[in-house]
């Protein structure tokens, strides 16, 4: 089996049955041609049948001299569950990986935004720009649901149930949740519906995308990015933002006033609870005042 060959059944796989997005497979990709490039440059024949321990063992060596320690962990766990895959469709009987150990890595804590930066952040919309009306509507979707930016980009107005205060959102392996929206968001959509996607001609297979750019087509990941730059250079936020700052930021301040942990699993669409906690780690005040409130020697 040749490794491009191996590549392509690895993504097909990664797309069909697991269901990941196509920047979760580039990502797997990326780190397998690392691994590639580093056996054609130091004259390693092997192929993904025969590559055994200590050729992984020398990419990690030298992974280890240029990357930090959680790019090398990342690199591990790709090349890890290509090989797994190997082991599960039977070409080989074990992982190669299997006995490299990755970098112990602290816990990143997400970036976030006070409550007061992220309606500075919004009311820095020029509203007179012809994508103004949009814009604003985008920063108040992010936030009141704390959508990943690949979420909200697929958001269709199929998706949207006003009547019932909720929006579809379909998330990491096509999973489908449904996520409470605010009145605010839902009084900007319904504005930007009315008065703006209204003047123009969809595409077509654009019929359904709420949210349109000037070609009337869907808007891409890195426009969201260059807006939200953008309007962060204009207020002067030194803090370095994305699409998912807000995300974080909206799970932050639920917590913060007092919301359901599970509860905030649940919307954010985060499969285990462990992944949810980070945000318990933002704000040591938030764990006082539990001790305080419910601990039976208050």
């Amino acid at each position: 089996m040749k490794w491009q060959n191996a590549i392509r059944d690895f993504q097909l796989y990664l797309k069909i049955e697991r269901g990941l997005s196509k920047n979760t497979i580039d990502s797997y990709t990326r780190d397998l041609e690392k691994l590639i490039l580093f056996l054609e440059e130091n004259d390693i024949s092997v192929t993904p049948i025969s590559i055994d321990n200590s050729a992984i063992q020398q990419f990690n060596y030298e992974v280890a001299k240029k990357l930090n320690a959680r790019s090398q962990a990342r690199i591990i766990s790709g090349l890890r569950s290509f090989f797994d895959y190997l082991v599960f469709e039977d070409y080989r009987e074990t992982n190669p990986t299997d006995l490299i150990e990755a970098p112990k890595i602290g816990r990143k804590l997400p970036d976030t935004l006070s409550e007061e930066e992220i309606n500075e952040l919004i009311s820095a919309v020029d509203l007179s720009h012809p994508q103004g009306e949009r814009n604003r509507t985008i920063l108040e979707t992010l936030y009141s649901c704390g959508l990943r930016v690949s979420e909200l980009i697929t958001l269709k107005i199929s998706d949207l149930f006003f009547d019932e205060g909720f929006i579809k959102v379909t998330g990491k392996g096509n999973k489908e949740r449904f996520v409470p929206i605010h009145y605010n968001a839902q009084k900007y959509i319904t504005i930007y519906i009315n008065e703006i996607r209204n003047h123009l001609k969809p595409a077509k297979n654009f019929e359904d995308t709420l949210f349109l750019n000037r070609r009337s087509k869907g808007l891409t990941r890195q426009m969201i990015f260059t807006i939200l730059k953008d309007l962060a250079v204009k207020i002067n936020l030194k803090k370095k933002i994305s699409p998912h700052t807000l995300r974080h930021s909206f799970a932050t301040h639920l917590l913060k006033n007092g919301a359901d942990l599970r509860a905030i699993q649940l919307m954010l669409g985060h499969e285990s609870i462990t992944t949810t906690e980070v945000y318990v780690h933002l704000d040591k005040s938030y764990l006082k005042e539990v001790v305080e409130t419910y601990h039976p020697r208050k």
